[in-house]
């Protein structure tokens, strides 16, 4: 993580944050030992330091309401103060008495301390971003997918409540405050410039056009700053918009003016050297980025082997799937590509396609929902909707990414869907696509980790979250959704490809020196994927690496932990017990997830 000196007014910021963390309000006490109130306590403290997160859960309201007119400091400061603070909780982790303390609550200050120690290594690196608790780890500060040039705009329209003229009130100052978040971000991708680290070019090349449309877009008065306050204040009385724009052309429009002319600095020192093998202390962080990823210590020899061997299989099923479509002539991938072309399997690329592809979807989600009590005990809601993404966010965005909404239900889960290019979805991408972001994917999972202490709802981690994600795509394989729909078939055993060519490709690029050009290459060989599709894929990898390898290694294990339940308990295994014990332990690194397994095997052995 770059933290390069303070100057006096970063040294200022970093006073008031500590302040602000300091006096960060405590919920009232309920907890029933000292290890849940620390962890409550710790909580608080955490979402005063990710205020956007307090939104997301919808915890921003009564004491905690300030939070809601908040962004994260993302300046040097900033991340100073969050070091400060994970130093100060792994020392009050370590303090606190285990004795007498119940398996939920031992559990969750495990979690908690593996996560809070993974992002202290990781901001001890020279540079970079390293969350706590999510997956958007990345050695670039700012670039096609990373940034609050992205982040913002999702938050106020996807995330932030207006339902009052306090609410409204609340989103302009969020709006100010982007400011300061934005030039945050561009003295820290500065200093990480001077010391060696510039994105890829053509990371650059995305970047700079998504920001120029963005700047293009903010000050619209129904785009992505402006226009969801207006929406969302029209019984409320105020010339709200009239202010919203205002902040957006006099102080939002000029810093995104400042980070964009750095970005095109970087972009005139820019090489396509794609992988962090060519850059400064590239290796050490591609070895904290698949820890943090995986959760394992597996190295990138491993995972490049695993994928491999994994791909060998699912490409002898894809082809059996793909002579029943009568094409048995080409490879895997150019049959696969072939198929997607045909006029029954893809929807118009105009608005009437982008509204048959969200119909589509939905129908989708309908359709599992009954068939869910045969893989689970206790069933949540689900609660969802789609939702287009932010226009500025689609040249950069995958296909769709999906998760629960606020903690009362008071706002759904969503998937996100990129409806920029209408033909990179089709009827056999779509349904594992959905199984996957939203149910029984991360909108389902997300809603029972909601159901354990506020801390475990922040914490998420890669491998356990992709990987049910990823096992949710074979719960509904097995679900019989695919018993009527070879090409959905096609798209999951696709999918399953993509995840394990994502561990060949991701090593290949960071650890092995390939290219761009060899990555899209072997990318699309594994998967059949069109090449529009292959290259948001490829782009992300290089942005975010290692995050990549988290699907497969997840879901791997969670298989493996299913097959050790079944041998161990015979005829007394009942999936949807299983499912409900991996459920309701909650987001953990995979050895907890080992252990929670092993209590379950005990529990249900008698």
């Amino acid at each position: 993580m770059d933290i390069s000196p303070l100057t006096r007014r970063d040294t200022l910021k970093g006073l008031v944050a500590s302040a602000a963390l300091a006096a960060a309000p405590v919920r009232a006490a309920t907890a029933s030992s000292p290890a849940a109130a620390l962890l409550d306590r710790l909580a608080w403290q955490l979402l005063a330091l990710q205020p956007e997160d307090a939104t997301r859960l919808g915890v921003d309201t009564g004491v905690h309401a300030a939070l809601r007119s908040r962004l994260a400091d993302r300046s040097p400061a900033g991340v100073a103060t969050t070091s400060r603070f994970l130093s100060m909780a792994l020392k009050a982790l370590a303090s606190v008495s285990r004795v007498g303390l119940d398996q939920s609550t031992l559990t969750s200050l495990a979690v908690t301390e593996t996560a809070f120690r993974t992002a202290q290594d990781g901001m001890a690196l020279p540079y970079g971003v390293a969350t706590i608790g999510s997956w958007r780890n990345t050695p670039y500060g700012v670039v096609q997918n990373v940034g609050a040039w992205l982040d913002v705009p999702q938050v106020l329209d996807g995330d932030q409540p207006v339902r009052t003229a306090a609410d409204a009130e609340a989103y302009l100052a969020r709006l100010s405050g982007m400011v300061a978040q934005l030039d945050g971000e561009t003295v820290r991708i500065g200093a990480a410039r001077g010391k060696g680290l510039v994105p890829p070019a053509f990371l650059l090349d995305k970047t700079i056009a998504g920001m120029t449309q963005t700047l293009a877009d903010a000050v619209r008065a129904d785009g992505s700053l402006i226009g969801p306050l207006t929406r969302k204040t029209g019984a409320i009385p105020g010339d709200w918009a009239g202010r919203a724009g205002s902040i957006v052309r006099r102080l939002v429009v000029p810093a995104l003016e400042r980070q964009l002319a750095e970005i095109r600095t970087q972009r005139a020192v820019a090489t396509d050297a794609a992988g962090l093998g060519s850059r400064p202390h590239g290796p050490e962080w591609y070895q904290w980025g698949l820890r943090a990823s995986t959760t394992t210590r597996r190295t990138p020899a491993e995972l490049h082997a695993l994928g491999i061997a994994q791909l060998v299989d699912l490409q002898a099923r894809m082809d059996t799937v793909l002579r029943g479509f009568g094409l048995t002539k080409g490879s895997v991938a150019e049959r696969t590509i072939a198929l997607q072309r045909r006029p029954e399997i893809v929807f118009p690329n105009d608005d009437e396609g982008r509204r048959q592809i969200v119909a589509y979807m939905q129908a989708k989600i309908d359709g599992i929902r009954p068939r869910l009590p045969q893989a689970f005990r206790r069933l949540v809601k689900g609660n969802l909707e789609i939702r287009r993404l932010p226009l500025a966010q689609e040249a950069g965005a995958p296909a769709a990414y999906g998760g629960p909404g606020s903690l009362d239900g008071s706002v759904p889960g969503k998937i996100w869907v990129n409806l920029g290019d209408p033909s990179i979805h089709n009827r056999v991408t779509i349904p594992d696509l959905v199984f996957h972001e939203g149910i029984p994917g991360h909108v389902w999972q997300g809603e029972y980790a909601q159901q354990l202490p506020l801390m475990r709802s922040i914490l998420a981690f890669n491998a356990y979250s992709e990987g049910w994600a990823l096992y949710a795509e074979q719960l509904a394989d097995e679900l019989g959704m695919y018993d009527d729909d070879p090409a959905g078939r096609l798209g999951y055993l696709m999918g399953l490809s993509w995840r394990a060519v994502r561990l060949v490709v991701d090593t290949g690029i960071h650890a092995l020196g390939w290219t761009r050009e060899r990555a899209l290459e072997e990318f699309i060989a594994a998967t059949g994927l069109p090449r529009s599709n292959a290259a948001s894929e490829v782009d992300r990898y290089c942005a975010w690496p290692g995050q990549a390898c988290g699907y497969k290694v997840g879901q791997t294990e969670i298989v493996a932990q299913r097959d050790k339940a079944k041998a161990a308990l015979g005829k007394r295994f009942d999936l949807r017990d299983f499912d409900q014990a991996v459920v309701d332990g909650g987001n953990v690194p995979l050895d907890v997830l080992a252990d929670n397994v092993t209590r379950y095997i005990e529990r249900s052995r008698g």
